[in-house]
């Protein structure tokens, strides 16, 4: 019986893994912390939409291409990673998912609509949002940073809330951990307890976030299956590298992936 009932654990795990390998999911990286995040079911997420970044050489041509946005994620305030979201709100309707106090910011001083916010997609730590129609879990995730909000006239309103990351739950695909900017944090090892992430989406670049050693650590304590890095290169003082993550990972000795991505390579998941 119990030679049967290992056989059957192991099929619905070849199933399970064939499944996830299906490629209903799909990532791709635009440079620096941006992301889009495209479902099964066709709905497409933002995270951070800096389209136009300096490491993004097509930024303007992708920027022009999205025309189907349904929601956008910002982390934190900064101009980096608030980058073009509200033109590309303007253009596509798309919601604001954010910290309230952040999102009450980036209507006030950046350019995003009022009206495509709301209690439905701003939250806060702890809290998680069933959105989409069940498409997608979104769980806010404490980040250690800082934020503020670049407004329309160039000036720096120190009233975006906390920084911060998300946990997005894909509906018959995984689980993504965007790191937003920060450092390394003894409570990241909760985060597995509670759901366990497929891929984490870590900075490494250093000065201003975690750099290569101290992103190991994170996923150490996150244990995703693979991980991606994010937020080097796009200026001189982020100098944290793949290369140099890759080597502080195989210290670790780990069994998570590390998978590193050009910018608009897109994934499937």
């Amino acid at each position: 019986m119990r030679i049967f009932s290992t056989l059957i654990f192991v099929s619905l795990s070849l199933f399970a893994a064939a499944a996830f390998a299906a490629g209903g999911t799909e990532l791709t990286w635009y440079g620096h912390s941006a992301f889009k995040l495209k479902t099964p079911n066709g709905k497409v997420l933002l995270i951070d939409p800096w389209i136009t970044n300096p490491a993004n050489k097509n930024g303007k041509e992708d920027l022009a291409k999205l025309d189907k946005v349904d929601l956008i994620l910002i982390t934190h305030g900064h101009a980096d990673h608030v980058g073009n979201s509200a033109e590309i709100a303007r253009k596509t309707g798309a919601r604001l998912v954010a910290t309230f106090d952040l999102g009450k910011a980036l209507v006030a001083y950046a350019g995003y609509p009022k009206e495509q916010t709301g209690f439905d997609t701003l939250g806060n730590f702890g809290g998680e949002l069933n959105l989409l129609g069940g498409e997608v879990k979104i769980a806010f995730i404490p980040a250690v940073h800082s934020s503020s909000v670049t407004s329309e006239d160039g000036k720096n309103i120190y009233d975006g809330g906390l920084p911060g990351g998300f946990l997005i739950s894909v509906k018959n695909g995984p689980t993504f951990y965007h790191t937003g900017d920060t450092d390394l944090f003894s409570d990241m090892a909760l985060i597995p307890r509670f759901h366990k992430v497929d891929v984490m989406l870590a900075c490494i670049g250093g000065h201003f976030t975690m750099g290569p050693e101290r992103a190991a650590e994170a996923v150490k304590l996150v244990k995703p299956r693979i991980v991606i890095p994010m937020h080097f290169g796009t200026f001189p003082v982020l100098t944290g590298t793949p290369e140099a993550f890759g080597a502080a990972l195989r210290k670790q000795h780990l069994s998570t992936r590390l998978e590193v991505m050009h910018v608009d390579q897109t994934l499937k998941f």
